[in-house]
């Protein structure tokens, strides 16, 4: 790398400077996390600028990034990227910051997770449409060697519309893993709910209370015999399904036997942890819809996300940098 390239933006950060590898971030506050998402991507649109490298997945995914890293513990619990590409926040907050100017360099740093660069990076993946498999595959594998380690999938950027991905939650649901598939749904392919009653539902899904209720509901009525036992638990699941289908896009997911969670604000610091931190809570397959805007907090990524999916480098990024 020539000597002459501009010393990275980390360097004069005060939170993104202190954080080491994942659990730095544990002792932050939200509004903390909120100015490291800040922080994390200026640096990413500061390495691209330098390097080139893919864009716009990767500011999408700041926020969601910094809250996983929060709430769950890497390397012990496993997060699988797919796509790869949007791994590069993940990358910097796990001890690779310094390195990032390397980044897709002979020698350097690959342009996606890799396991032989870090044990944060739990499985090699580019854009195959894998994650979920994967996340199967390692959740299996924890229960057999008596392991308590969760596992995260992050899919999105149109790896859902791969078949693989469909083979692989209707296998999760019929092995009743404790697995997270999060849907960065970018809304270039799925269309969101909106309004206040959406909302509305989002909270109770998520909310402690309900999740007790629904659990204490269920062995109440495991307690009658067979026959009206089921007609119970039949009439119980269909209305809830009824709701679901009516109010969310999550029907889908839930036949596939996931439960369903969200459409949720991706940007949302407060949103995401408190999401995340219900799901580890749900030892079973669950999906977590999350609403993320492609090329975030950088306008022409944004106006324009096709273009500014990945860049050779050498934009004006002072002039552009949407503040």
């Amino acid at each position: 790398m020539p000597d002459s390239l501009p010393v990275a933006i980390s360097q004069q950060m005060t939170l993104l400077s202190a954080i080491h590898s994942p659990a730095d971030l544990k002792k932050l506050s939200l509004a903390e996390l909120q100015k490291l998402a800040d922080e994390c991507r200026k640096e990413v649109i500061e390495l691209v600028s330098l390097n080139g490298g893919h864009f716009a997945s990767s500011l999408g995914v700041v926020e969601l990034t910094v809250a996983l890293h929060h709430v769950y513990s890497t390397p012990h619990d496993k997060i699988v990227w797919d796509v790869g590409h949007q791994a590069y926040v993940h990358k910097i907050l796990t001890g690779r910051k310094e390195q990032m100017q390397t980044n897709r360099q002979f020698g350097g740093l690959a342009g996606f997770p890799k396991r032989t660069e870090s044990a944060h990076d739990a499985f090699g993946t580019g854009h195959a449409t894998t994650s979920i498999s994967a996340a199967a595959g390692i959740a299996v594998a924890s229960e057999l060697a008596g392991g308590n380690e969760k596992v995260i999938a992050v899919i999105g950027d149109g790896s859902m519309t791969g078949g693989m991905a469909f083979e692989a939650m209707n296998h999760l649901g019929d092995l009743k893993s404790d697995v997270l598939v999060i849907l960065n749904d970018n809304q270039m392919a799925i269309s969101p709910s909106t309004g206040g009653l959406r909302h509305h539902l989002v909270n109770i899904t998520l909310n402690k209370t309900y999740n007790r209720v629904r659990k204490l509901v269920w062995k109440s009525i495991s307690l009658f015999n067979n026959d009206l036992g089921n007609k119970a638990k039949n009439a119980v699941r269909k209305l809830e399904e009824g709701v679901k289908a009516a109010l969310t896009p999550g029907a889908f997911f839930e036949a596939l036997g996931l439960r369903y969670f969200g459409p949720i604000d991706g940007h949302n610091m407060e949103q995401l942890v408190k999401a995340l931190k219900e799901m580890q809570a749900l030892p079973h397959p669950k999906l977590l819809h999350v609403i993320t805007t492609k090329g975030k907090g950088f306008k022409p990524a944004e106006e324009n996300q096709c273009k500014w999916h990945a860049h050779n480098g050498g934009f004006d990024k002072p002039n552009l940098i949407d503040k």
